[in-house]
């Protein structure tokens, strides 16, 4: 019995591929915790250097204890997790095409307000960490088990 939701399956010759593969064009962007190897690599060097160069710069304003960030912000799975997010959408709401004359604005309202809010919460997922990453207050992952126990070992996500 099939879904009725779903699409029935089809059968593609060589010559042939699914609709949106090989095509460029109409291929959306890998999310990054789904990437591994060289892809990831490449991919978090591209995301660093977005967030080195614009985000810290205009939008990450002094750390505090109320407001914390992380100069290896990379290494907490979720915060990675939400830049790329926060990037992969400046990407399309500053393109013309995409986000039209309102795409900056609705990036702003939509994306990088709630993110930085979530990121850098007090009680979000920098908050034991320090301004500067030599100090004892960097934790990595620290992660509240079944049992209500804080390990601080780093998490399963280990791109490969």
């Amino acid at each position: 019995m099939t879904d009725e939701l779903s699409p029935p399956d089809q059968e593609w010759t060589e010559d042939e591929a699914p609709p949106g593969e090989g095509d460029e064009e109409s291929t959306a962007p890998t999310f990054i915790l789904f990437l591994a190897g060289e892809s990831f690599a490449l991919e978090l060097d591209l995301l660093r250097q977005w967030v080195d160069d614009l985000l810290v710069p205009t939008y990450v304003r002094e750390p505090s204890p109320t407001a914390p960030w992380c100069l290896r912000w990379w290494e907490h799975d979720e915060v990675l997790a939400r830049l790329h997010a926060l990037w992969l959408a400046w990407q399309e709401q500053t393109d013309p095409e995409a986000g039209g004359w309102t795409g900056p604005s609705t990036w702003h309202r939509d994306h990088l307000d709630p993110t930085l809010r979530e990121v850098r919460a007090p009680d979000g997922p920098l908050w034991r960490c320090m301004s500067d990453p030599d100090k004892d207050m960097h934790r990595v992952n620290v992660v509240v088990g079944a049992e209500q126990s804080l390990s601080l070992e780093p998490s399963g996500f280990a791109p490969a």
